[in-house]
């Protein structure tokens, strides 16, 4: 039975992932440690996933435990611990986004493969069986040409604007129109925003930003035919990402090239600069 220590309380994330493999026992992997944020939030999420010791300090989870979580709120909180975790050759997830900073997570990644340490990192949605329904059903229809989606993003949120829950969408986008994104323009209508990303031989991709509540929805065209469906998470929608730990700690696999879990990073950080300057931004290669 390989074990995972957590670092980051705050965030649902946690004692979620916890909860399948400790306490609905889905996996053969065991959430052992948690350290986090503050003494309250770690002892909340340790009773909600049955994780049986608390740690004060992260780093002392090195050595306790088979692999490390990384899931902060903020992704900029992402790359240091990553980085002392990978220099203690342990294999390291990191719940999206892997950092906000495309040098950053490319750094990360340089690590990881020149010390053969498994790092990986990815989002929730696109393994949950309603989109993996739909990405189907959208590629049966023919090439895909543009891309629509919906959902909840907070433009201002103090823990990274576009970055915090904006990567869900961006995160679709680029699981149907693959990592090859050459420009990204986002702009606001009060509360509320929409951006668009240009990927390479004219395709074309834009998305909702709806401040507060909403579902998301995603929309597919081929030209001759589209695509839509609104979102539904699995039942146990922390099963498949636990699954793939279980996976990644006990082998180190990694599911994801390099280019597809950079690519969120690289489109977001040019829809941010978009943001801040009111124009298209380029979209760094990855």
């Amino acid at each position: 039975m390989k074990t995972l220590g957590i670092l980051g309380s705050d965030n649902s994330h946690s004692h979620s992932i916890a909860k399948v493999c400790n306490i609905l026992e889905k996996t053969r992997l065991r959430a052992t440690h948690i350290a986090g944020e503050s003494e309250d939030s770690v002892r909340k999420a340790a009773e909600a996933g049955a994780i049986p010791h608390q740690v004060a300090d992260w780093r002392d989870l090195a050595g306790r435990v088979d692999a490390v979580m990384i899931d902060h709120r903020h992704g900029r909180d992402h790359y240091e611990p990553a980085r002392y975790f990978l220099g203690k050759r342990m294999p390291v997830f990191v719940d999206k986004p892997l950092t906000t900073d495309l040098e950053e997570a490319r750094e990360l990644l340089d690590i990881a493969a020149r010390d053969g340490v498994p790092l990986c990192t990815f989002g929730l949605i696109p393994l949950q069986a309603s989109f993996r329904r739909f990405q189907r059903a959208a590629e049966a229809a023919g090439p895909i040409r543009a891309v629509n989606t919906t959902g909840p993003v907070d433009l201002d949120s103090p823990n990274g604007g576009i970055f915090f829950y904006g990567f869900h969408q961006v995160d679709v986008i680029v699981q149907l129109m693959g990592t090859e994104a050459e420009f990204a323009h986002l702009w606001r209508s009060g509360a509320n925003g929409m951006g668009t990303i240009g990927f390479s031989g004219g395709r074309v991709a834009s998305f909702n930003c709806l401040s507060g509540e909403a579902a998301f929805h995603w929309r597919a065209c081929s030209g001759k035919e589209a695509v839509a469906a609104a979102h539904r998470h699995d039942t146990m929608p922390y099963l498949a990402s636990a699954r793939i730990l279980e996976r990644f700690v006990a082998r180190g696999e990694v599911p994801w090239t390099r280019s597809r879990m950079l690519a969120p990073i690289a489109i977001l950080q040019a829809l941010e600069k978009s943001l801040r300057s009111g124009k298209p931004e380029p979209v760094e290669e990855v």
